[in-house]
């Protein structure tokens, strides 16, 4: 680090250094922190605008609270850039993300600072009253603190763990982390109460009029003051936490450091459960982030004296499958006016902007509520609409009971469009995908589908659509192969596979996205591949045929071996007395850890060099001969 670019900064290496700075020289050392970071995520790309908005928080508590004994909890993880700075980790701030360097949210593992691992929303007041409540159970004297943002706060866990905490008066604060904003602007009745708070026509006039026509050290002043915080009262949540049994104090300005610092100090030593709210604003500090914080929740490198550009337009090349969904959704929207879709807070993520602008009354984002999301497509089933749930692989894990219990129990036609399926790449384990196809195939009624391009992506959500039961098509982060999308809304017949190739040996039984590396492998040792298509219902024909063709059978999916569609395929073979030697290629039983799309894949055995290797070694074990084909011994020679 450049001392004298950064002359605080530099002295800082862990809180207790921090600690060290005289509290006036707090809000120098705040601003050294954010050009810090600017130039950090400027440099490598990753999450920027939340770690803007929480950089005086972030001071203010490690400042005040003696972690790590003390616990500080990170709600989601966007936010913890300025706290892995701050805690021992500055210069290794650009390597976040990338393969061996560090990870994308709080990891325990990284740092003792690191309280709790973090990924997924509304953990935090859980994760933190937990922890009291262990720390009181041992006679230890350590404070807990959870910090949520307002997005989190949409998830019913919050509000769980906050019904919970305030029953129990164990000595925890939650830091209640106001921007209007998780990754898309934040919706439902609660942030529109708390939007008022500051820009409330009756709060902000009296206080500012008030102000004009009286001293502060007057007595009118003070009884002013006093009425004040009464028609507050009307018109803020106070009376929402403190009936949970919170001590309610705020809100007040999360940038103004010394009142924020002064605050944090009165409410630590106030015993039993306390909630600060603080008003921030995403991207502070940098004003395109501030004036675009959806565009800046997440960046690549960029230029800061430019910020990012957002002239490029679409990189060329084949469309991504969020893009196909979203174009699917259009179309499928036109045609069927009974279509409505529903968003857990991710509609950018998702690829719905344009279904959300062409089709407001249509499109229902229903925040960082999972669950909700799930039963709420089942009661538009009951009532003959046609519900399509587009949520990410990892988010869908959330709401599995409603699945089961509120979905497939009573056979509603749900369409669950399932993005982000399998290796998510930079992200890494806490939003991969790597479970699906397990948790579902076990549910009863569950039509499964997985597409090997763009176009058989479209044709499955059609299939799924037009399904009288509930169906899901899960499809990879990232582009496809660059197959041509047919413009129809055509089905494809459920349960049967594709026979790609026939070859000699081994056949090759592929799910998904593992279609197009299984292909030149095929071609290389005249092999037979199959695209599989549909993992709920198999194609027991397909199964048989190449059983009794082949010496050797290979499942290759992009997720976990264990209950996966290779399961399925082991489960048909032994109904059905096959014996055949088999070889089920997927994610093992550890988590892959972040760096790119492709370098988890090869770390996973799962590019086509792995997969190939793996099957060598298979058939040599078994003392079976994998030739070359006449092209490929042509092709050497």
């Amino acid at each position: 680090m450049n001392a004298t670019k950064f002359p605080l900064l530099s002295q800082v290496t862990a809180p207790p250094d921090l600690r060290q700075l005289d509290e006036a020289r707090l809000p120098e050392f705040a601003h050294e922190l954010r050009q810090y970071l600017i130039e950090s995520v400027a440099t490598s790309g990753g999450h920027f605008g939340a770690g803007l908005g929480c950089v005086e928080l972030t001071v203010a508590l490690h400042y005040l609270y003696d972690t790590p004994h003390d616990r500080i909890v990170w709600d989601v993880g966007h936010q913890a850039y300025p706290h892995k700075i701050l805690c021992g980790r500055a210069d290794r701030i650009t390597t976040i993300k990338k393969r061996s360097g560090l990870a994308p949210f709080p990891k325990r593992t990284e740092s003792p600072y690191d309280t709790f691992g973090t990924g997924h929303s509304s953990t935090s007041i859980s994760a933190a009253l937990g922890m009291a409540v262990a720390a009181r159970a041992q006679g230890e004297n350590r404070r807990c603190v959870a910090v949520i943002g307002d997005g989190a706060m949409t998830a019913g866990m919050a509000y769980e763990a906050l019904n919970h905490g305030g029953d129990l008066d164990s000595d925890i604060l939650v830091v209640l982390n106001e921007n209007q904003m998780s990754i898309s602007p934040n919706v439902g009745a609660l942030t529109k109460m708390l939007g008022r708070l500051m820009s409330g026509p009756t709060v902000t006039g009296l206080r500012e009029r008030s102000k004009q026509i009286m001293q502060r050290d007057s007595r009118t002043w003070r009884f002013m003051s006093r009425w004040e915080e009464h028609i507050k009262g009307m018109v803020m949540p106070s009376t929402l936490f403190e009936e949970l049994g919170f001590n309610y104090l705020g809100p007040i300005d999360g940038h103004d450091l010394p009142t924020l610092v002064r605050t944090i100090r009165t409410v630590r030593d106030i015993k039993g459960p306390n909630l600060l709210h603080i008003i921030t604003s995403k991207g502070k500090g940098y004003e395109p982030a501030e004036k675009d914080p959806v565009r800046y929740h997440a960046v690549g490198p960029f230029d800061p004296s430019k910020g990012v550009d957002t002239s490029a337009g679409t990189p060329p090349g084949p469309p991504t499958y969020t893009e196909v969904f979203g174009q699917w959704l259009c179309d499928m929207a036109e045609k069927d006016p009974s279509l409505l879709a529903i968003t857990p807070a991710m509609r950018e993520g998702s690829g719905m902007v344009e279904f959300h602008r062409r089709f407001p009354d249509r499109y229902f984002d229903v925040g960082i509520a999972e669950q909700h999301s799930v039963t709420l497509g089942a009661g538009m089933a009951c009532e003959s609409a046609h519900p399509v749930v587009a949520i990410y692989s990892t988010f869908l894990q959330r709401a599995y009971d409603q699945l089961i219990h509120d979905v497939a129990l009573q056979n509603l036609p749900v369409l669950f469009a399932i993005d982000r399926a399998g290796l998510v790449g930079p992200d890494g384990p806490t939003h991969a995908g790597s479970f699906d196809l397990s948790f579902l195939r076990c549910i009863p009624n569950m039509l499964v589908m997985a597409p090997a391009d763009e176009n058989e992506c479209r044709l499955m959500l059609t299939t799924g659509f037009r399904h009288a039961g509930p169906a899901a098509v899960r499809y990879p982060r990232g582009k496809g192969p660059g197959t041509r999308i047919e413009a129809g809304l055509d089905t494809l017949p459920v349960g049967k596979a594709d026979r790609i190739r026939s070859g000699q040996g081994v056949a090759m039984l592929a799910f998904g996205s593992m279609v197009q590396p299984c292909r030149e492998i095929a071609d290389r040792w005249d092999e037979s591949l199959w695209n599989m298509r549909f993992v709920k219902p198999l194609d027991r024909d397909a199964i048989l045929l190449a059983a009794e063709q082949h010496q050797a059978l290979v499942t290759i999916e992009e997720n976990a071996i264990a209950g996966g569609a290779g399961s399925a395929v082991n489960e048909l073979l032994a109904t059905e007395g096959v014996q055949i030697p088999v070889l089920n290629l997927g994610l093992e039983d550890h988590f892959i850890e972040h760096g790119s799309r492709e370098e988890c894949l090869k770390a996973a055995g799962l590019d086509a060099a792995g997969i190939d290797a793996r099957i060598s070694r298979f058939c040599d074990q078994r003392g079976l001969s994998r030739s070359p084909s006449a092209e490929t011994a042509q092709a050497h020679a």
